[in-house]
């Protein structure tokens, strides 16, 4: 396990030890009951005190991560699922522990795909909702008429049809653009990637909302980055505390879903996103727009995205497309301007020299046609309906000591427990009916808030939708009941 100090950083290094042995814990890279490095070994190994290993050390057993055995040492903490589920091991790997890995965190990765029967963990979107029939016979069609389609590579920066089509798009969203400063990437998350590695390196100051998207937590934690946070609030990313952080630490980026933001649902107003605008400017530092989802809507139009107010080439929007269209293709865009776009399109290069060709031509046909506002405004409909069955299920039974925030759009519910409820117990008791969400803890970089869980309402249908969110409300009833039943109990 390699835990990267650094000293300059304003995180004291007891806390970057903490964070770092947390996020591989929490993101599965270490095996449950693996014996850590003793404190002496760790300081040494680390160059730093006792006391500051100690202090970390101490953190984690407090929160229940850790445990230490008088002369045995320290060891990862057994989760407490049923043994059932743990696979038996037919051979032993161990040797594997001494193969030095640079992966600090994987979070979102594990709640992404799961196997358990009521999906309610990641914001995708059913497929019974998606074009999937008319994407099928645009692809038989596209193979008829250009066989060696498979034999081709496309451009590195996109199939030139392709960004036609995605500026006349994003001019609908009132977005304007050219195919000159459009990127196609696989999925937005390469687009963070690509971000990342351009323009990353260990110890520059990344800026994120809290909470926030767990894949970019993850992306830039992988760069070294280091992390601050500003809290969200109902119109999103807190300007007036970014101004004073951006004035003290001088950012290299500033990273946020301003639009049904991932994972609260909160719309960032105009005036705040020319604030931020404003301060990216100031600090002369790059802005990272990802729009995963502005046009599932449910009231009305979100306000035009920060790209289209961007006069000086500050902002790098990311588009994805899987989430609406078609998540087998893994499309995605950029856009960016400058000397940025050139150095972005060079290190889309270097990792993949394009993307496959034939998703792109799979796309295309329906991008470029009036079936794809259909499908947006059938599935804005469709979706609404989802999440008013779960807003209404949350009105009639979860505990009163719950909230949530009522989302305008996208395709999650951000729910908050009583500070003293660790969702990632309560995830381990969902699983045993076979349900799944993403506990709140995935979506913190820095000072994680272990009362909170998302719900995503995109992928279950109706009767699924209905079985699950009143499962977890049960569950999260039997725990504020044992909670007080304990707290009312006489002790002696």
């Amino acid at each position: 396990m390699h835990i990267e100090i650094q000293r300059n950083a304003d995180i004291s290094i007891t806390k970057q030890i903490y964070q770092s042995i947390l996020d591989h814990i929490r993101s599965e890279l270490v095996e449950e009951e693996l014996q850590l490095p003793s404190v002496r070994e760790l300081s040494k190994q680390l160059g730093v005190s006792l006391v500051t290993v100690v202090k970390a050390y101490q953190k984690l057993d407090q929160e229940g991560y850790i445990t230490s055995v008088q002369g045995k040492g320290t060891f990862i903490r057994k989760t407490k699922v049923q043994e059932s589920e743990r696979k038996e091991n037919t051979r032993s790997y161990d040797w594997q522990l001494a193969v030095q890995d640079y992966l600090p965190r994987s979070q979102f990765a594990r709640f992404h795909q799961v196997p358990e029967r009521i999906h309610l963990s990641s914001s995708m979107i059913d497929p019974g909702l998606l074009p999937n029939r008319y994407l099928e016979q645009e692809i038989q069609r596209m193979f008829s008429e250009n066989p060696k389609v498979l034999s081709q590579y496309g451009e590195i920066q996109g199939d030139q049809a392709l960004r036609q089509a995605m500026v006349e798009y994003l001019q609908r969203l009132n977005l304007p653009t050219s195919p000159e400063n459009i990127l196609v990437t696989s999925g937005s998350q390469q687009g963070i990637d690509l971000i990342a590695r351009t323009f990353v390196g260990p110890g520059d100051v990344v800026v994120m909302e809290a909470p926030t998207y767990p894949g970019a937590i993850d992306v830039f934690r992988g760069r070294g980055a280091t992390i601050l946070t500003v809290p969200v609030d109902s119109d999103g990313m807190r300007v007036d505390l970014l101004q004073n952080l951006c004035d003290k630490y001088k950012p290299k980026i500033i990273y946020t879903v301003p639009t049904f933001h991932n994972p609260t649902g909160a719309v960032m107003p105009t005036k705040r996103r020319r604030q931020l605008l404003e301060i990216a400017k100031s600090t002369q530092c790059l802005v990272i727009e990802d729009d995963p989802c502005s046009e599932i809507y449910f009231v009305r139009k979100p306000p035009a995205s920060m790209k289209s107010l961007d006069e000086d080439g500050h902002v790098i929007y990311l588009k994805g497309l899987s989430k609406i269209l078609a998540p087998g293709c893994r499309i995605g865009i950029l856009t960016a301007s400058g000397s940025i776009f050139k150095r972005l399109l060079a290190a889309k290069a270097n990792t993949d020299l394009g993307s496959p060709l034939l998703t792109q031509k799979a796309i295309l046909p329906f991008i470029s046609s009036k079936r794809m506002m259909d499908h947006l405004k059938k599935l804005r409909t469709a979706l609404k309906i989802r999440r008013d069955l779960v807003l209404e299920i949350l009105s009639k039974h979860a505990p009163e000591e719950v909230s949530w925030f009522i989302p305008k759009g996208g395709l999650n519910v951000w729910i908050t427990l009583p500070s003293w409820i660790h969702t990632d117990h309560l995830l381990l008791e969902a699983k045993k009916e076979q349900i799944t969400f993403l506990p709140g803890s995935a979506c913190y970089p820095t000072e994680q808030e272990n009362h909170h869980l998302r719900i995503s309402f995109s992928y279950m249908k109706e009767q699924q939708l209905h079985q699950g969110v009143t499962t977890i409300c049960h569950i999260l009833q039997l725990a504020i009941d044992s909670k007080m039943k304990q707290e009312s109990s006489p002790h002696f």
